[in-house]
């Protein structure tokens, strides 16, 4: 997609998910203390660091860390942390992300600015030269079960085979993967 399709659709979608991102919000506020969105550093397009929006699924005094590396990572979730994340909703902060161009719908997933070994092996491969994505190759293929030598590898066939086309069959896959909560681990 281009980045004109991009903020397009990005723009369509926060005009009509208003409502549901105000009530969300809302629903956050009433039932944890603290801001409403987190806002987590990430490493972009050439290895930029950009502050990507999610809706706080954690609770305050979490370690900033992939969530996976947590010990206990369920007990550090709010009160609708859990359904956020297994809806997939916490992400559409992300469109503000994709609005202003730190990202695309599609591209590989934005590392955080601490994972030293996925930022290495994306730049070694050239991944590094994507605009990160709302989801990609490797998020339908597995998301969090993946191991990061695995998802450098998606990403890096997405980077030799991204087409519009793929980047529909990925769209279309993530609803799907969405509607069943298939691959999220936490």
């Amino acid at each position: 997609m281009s980045r004109f399709s991009n903020f397009i659709f990005a723009a369509f979608l926060i005009a009509i998910l208003i409502v549901p991102i105000f009530l969300i919000g809302l629903l956050i506020f009433v039932s944890s203390k603290g801001p409403i969105l987190f806002w987590s550093s990430r490493v972009g397009k050439n290895n930029s660091r950009f502050n990507m929006a999610k809706f706080r699924t954690m609770k305050l005094g979490t370690p900033i860390s992939a969530t996976h590396l947590l010990p206990d990572p369920g007990s550090h979730l709010t009160l609708v942390g859990g359904w956020l994340r297994k809806s997939s909703l916490d992400e559409l902060p992300q469109l503000w992300n994709i609005l202003i161009g730190d990202m695309n719908f599609v591209g590989p997933r934005p590392a955080l600015y601490n994972q030293d070994d996925l930022i290495a092996m994306r730049t070694k491969l050239g991944v590094h030269q994507l605009t990160p994505g709302l989801t990609g190759w490797a998020q339908v293929n597995g998301r969090d079960e993946l191991p990061i030598d695995e998802k450098v590898r998606l990403d890096f066939f997405y980077l030799l085979n991204k087409s519009p086309l793929l980047d529909f069959k990925i769209l279309w896959l993530t609803i799907l993967k969405v509607a069943k909560s298939d691959g999220i681990s936490h």
